[in-house]
């Protein structure tokens, strides 16, 4: 490192640029990467082949099967060999035309061995520079880069992989010196990377210190684990980098991870199958206590199929699956509160930054010119609680090969993942104060809304509506085709009657209540979203808030709209009410808020407010 500083020193006195190599593990842990999928891939495919052969020399003789099993493994072991010689030459080429310089107005980085390409970002266009790093590269002390631009969730980010911890912080810091430089329009001085040695002794930038490890809000078990990774920085990390003065910081306690982990999909699946449970406990009730010969026959033969399920070993079967289910359940609870171990969030200066993760770590950062929203989602799981998840919306570039598809990412920086709702004023006020300044008064939906909610979700776009008329129609043409319902099969070795026209009937009744029950459930996320709606907007802010069953709250600045404008339907327009819609920046070609039956006179001062000032 110091021979290499060397040469960027003289290099900057000469007035040259500077080439930053990537680190040397991009050969061997890359091809260590490749060469595990290959031999995976190897082993797969040979695997009939061997045993083929195996069985052919078992055949002609013990002496022969050994010698055909010995070729055989090491032919592929020979070939694994060449193999991964050749990645490791072609990642050793790639590794030689990798480099990255910092001019005096734009990034560059070079790479390609036959093909050449060269990206370059203009320094002023630099939004944020996340990392993260998988296991093997936080023992190994190196990370991937990614610089995000202005261009928009359709442009691609720019990846810097394999550099040290050392140098992946320098540069990020280096990165917005030269924006702030750029934006300013003064001249920014040149210098060589500073020694991991030097930069350790170097004192802190000025302002309020951070606080201490022991005195930060938001303490867990899983934080020890990631203390231990800040300690031992990997085999090539370096020292600390000071990338500037930290004025906010928290991170989860032990009862918001563990809630965390408990709120992921996977528990929302296991909750929706105890659901689905109950209601087959519920209709097998129902038909309990329905009187009739038909329903008791029914009913009869319905528990001696069930007996034979019984006894032919259907039941641990089931109790097997629910037992698999439960324990996949457990461990995507704790992957998930793996996942979230080590979570920090702060502010530095004018940037907001997030990471987390034990075994794969993830670094998120913002700067707040660039968050588009301030998002409060509550899902119905934390809804229960009376917690939320807070996350900020910003313009996402896509990764290589990402393609818009991480889910992560689609939600922006979450800033807290389980958060107790009257906590969030006190963490926006350190980490995002210019949001400060929300709007208070709320503009409820007309009272009209409530009755057009009922109409649109219980019968227009009613799931639970649209299904009982199928059933029916589905059994008025089953009532015209089934002049004799009297059906005779064969059940376990015996022989059983079966009225088929009563039986589609008694299916139809459990179909009608299921239709009756998801009416129901549509009916009560109506009357909620009908209470819980609103909009509100001030001199510098306008906020969106959709309830139901999970609510959501959204505030974003004024000059962050890009366009809004109201939509009317007839029945709208007799009702006198309207649909406003704001556009942001935020997503894939922009984010749409937008609230339903907001009444006209509200709508109409929006506009107003929404009108350009000088």
């Amino acid at each position: 490192m110091d021979a290499q500083n060397t040469q960027e020193q003289a290099a900057v006195q000469a007035g040259e640029p500077v080439k930053h190599q990537v680190h040397h593990s991009y050969i061997w842990l890359g091809t260590l990467r490749v060469v595990a999928i290959l031999f995976f891939a190897a082993a797969i495919s040979v695997f009939s082949s061997i045993i083929g052969a195996i069985s052919e020399g078992m055949r002609a003789g013990s002496a022969e099967a050994g010698l055909v099993m010995l070729v055989t493994v090491g032919f592929s072991i020979g070939f694994l060999v060449v193999l991964a010689g050749i990645v490791f030459l072609v990642h050793w080429l790639a590794y030689k035309r990798l480099y990255y310089v910092l001019g005096p107005d734009e990034f560059n980085l070079y790479s390609g061995i036959i093909t050449k390409k060269r990206v370059h970002v203009p320094y002023n266009k630099v939004q944020s520079v996340d990392q993260k790093a998988s296991l093997l590269q936080r023992i190994a002390g190196v990370r991937t880069l990614y610089i995000d631009t202005a261009g928009g969730a359709n442009n691609k980010a720019v990846i810097v992989p394999y550099v040290t911890k050392h140098d992946a912080e320098w540069l990020r810091s280096e990165l917005f010196a030269r924006k702030d430089a750029a934006v300013r329009g003064v001249v920014y001085q040149e210098g060589a990377r500073p020694s991991a040695a030097a930069d350790a002794a170097r004192p802190q930038a000025p302002g309020t210190p951070v606080p201490p490890a022991d005195e930060r809000e938001g303490h867990n078990v899983l934080d020890v684990g990631q203390q231990a990774w800040d300690e031992l920085g990997g085999v090539f990390a370096g020292a600390a980098y000071d990338g500037g003065r930290v004025s906010y910081e928290y991170g989860l306690s032990n009862k918001e991870l563990v809630l965390a982990g408990l709120s992921n999909k996977t528990s929302f699946a296991v909750l929706l199958l105890g659901i689905i449970v109950a209601l087959a406990q519920l209709i097998s009730f129902v038909f309990d206590v329905v009187p009739g010969d038909d329903a008791n026959a029914i009913a009869s033969a319905a528990a001696d199929i069930g007996g034979q399920i019984l006894q032919s070993g259907m039941f641990a079967l089931a109790v097997a699956i629910i037992g698999f289910i439960i324990v996949v359940w457990i461990v995507s609870v704790l992957g998930s509160c793996i996942g979230y171990g080590g979570f920090r969030a702060r502010r530095r200066e004018s940037r907001i930054e997030v990471e987390y993760g034990l075994l794969q770590h993830t670094f998120q950062g913002v700067d707040i010119e660039r968050v588009q929203a301030v998002v409060i989602s509550q899902s119905f799981i934390r809804r229960l609680f009376g917690y939320c998840e807070l996350s900020l919306a910003k313009v996402d570039a896509n990764s290589e090969g990402d393609e818009g598809k991480n889910a992560q990412t689609k939600r922006g920086v979450v800033i807290h993942p389980f958060v107790k709702l009257s906590k969030v004023p006190e963490i926006l006020a350190g980490l995002v104060p210019e949001f400060g300044d929300v709007p208070t008064e709320r503009h409820e939906v007309a009272p009209v809304a409530l009755r057009r909610a009922l109409t649109r979700r219980c019968i227009v776009q009613g799931v639970g509506f649209w299904f009982a008329v199928a059933v029916a129609i589905f059994q008025l043409t089953m009532g015209l085709w089934l002049d004799d319902g009297l059906v005779r099969i064969h059940a376990f070795g015996s022989l059983v009657s079966i009225d088929a026209y009563e039986l589609c009937t008694s299916a139809c009744v459990v179909c009608y209540i299921l239709a009756a029950l998801v009416t129901v459930v549509s009916a009560i996320g109506a009357v909620l979203w009908a209470r819980s709606s609103s909009f509100a907007f001030n001199e510098r802010f306008m906020q969106v808030t959709n309830g139901g069953f999970s609510i959501e709250t959204v505030t974003f600045p004024r000059q962050k709209i890009q366009y809004g404008y109201t939509k009317t339907n007839p029945l709208q327009r007799r009702a006198h009410t309207a649909t406003i819609k704001a556009r942001t920046a935020a997503g894939v070609g922009g984010t749409t808020y937008a609230l339903i039956d907001a009444t006209q006179a509200d709508a109409e001062s929006w506009l107003a407010w929404l009108e350009p000032r000088v």
